[in-house]
């Protein structure tokens, strides 16, 4: 006989074997997890105050909610709106102590005691601002979904040029910017307008301003 014939093993063989072994091995628990599953993280709430439009708000809120959640889904201001939910569009843009904020990038938390301005705090149709005026006497918007955040961002812009604060556009950092259409641009250029209606954005701008377009 061949004394090698006893060692001989064909590949289905060989595959059973493997799939045995590993059966018995799970049977008798000698299987190990390497890692372990993730726990779910636990719900924070916190009281927090808001004045959104000049009215307080007292919120009790998961610490994890967006200040564009806050207003939409629990003051249920939807005039924000929700575009990209990831900073990059902004659709969200909303007024806190003055400043422009991309509301779905800030946590409610982190505004706590803020002063909160949305499109419905800056005019109503009774009563519009004078940039909502403006943006429908140019033609300012088309779909309309970006609006209330470019007319947020733009009277926050207007607001900047007036405290001389440049911008990569400002040929001269220390002088007084220009309301010129490269600087709205240049300023402008985190809010977008899927429908192409920026000239007329930029034309809704400068007439606000005042001063006249170069």
């Amino acid at each position: 006989m061949d004394p090698h014939s006893q060692l001989h093993v064909t590949r289905r063989g060989l595959l059973i074997a493997g799939a045995s072994t590993a059966a018995a091995s799970t049977v008798s628990g000698q299987t190990s997890t390497v890692n372990p599953p993730a726990q779910p993280m636990q719900a924070t709430n916190m009281s927090i105050t808001l004045q959104v439009n000049g009215r307080d708000h007292v919120l009790d809120l998961d610490t994890r909610t967006t200040l564009l959640d806050t207003l939409r889904e629990h003051l249920h201001l939807t005039g924000t709106k929700k575009g990209c939910d990831h900073g990059q569009c902004g659709a969200c843009t909303v007024l806190v102590n003055g400043r422009r904020v991309v509301s779905c990038l800030s946590l409610a938390v982190m505004n706590e005691g803020a002063s909160v301005t949305t499109i419905e705090g800056l005019g109503t149709p009774q009563s519009p601002h004078p940039m909502q005026v403006a943006f429908v006497r140019h033609d300012g918007y088309q779909c309309g979904y970006c609006t209330p955040g470019q007319i947020c961002s733009a009277v926050g812009v207007l607001d900047e040029i007036k405290q001389g604060m440049p911008s990569h556009a400002s040929q001269d950092i220390v002088a007084q910017p220009l309301v010129s259409a490269a600087e709205l641009r240049e300023r402008m250029s985190g809010n977008l307008c899927r429908c192409g209606a920026y000239s007329n954005i930029v034309d809704a701008i400068t007439e606000v301003s005042g001063r006249a377009r170069t």
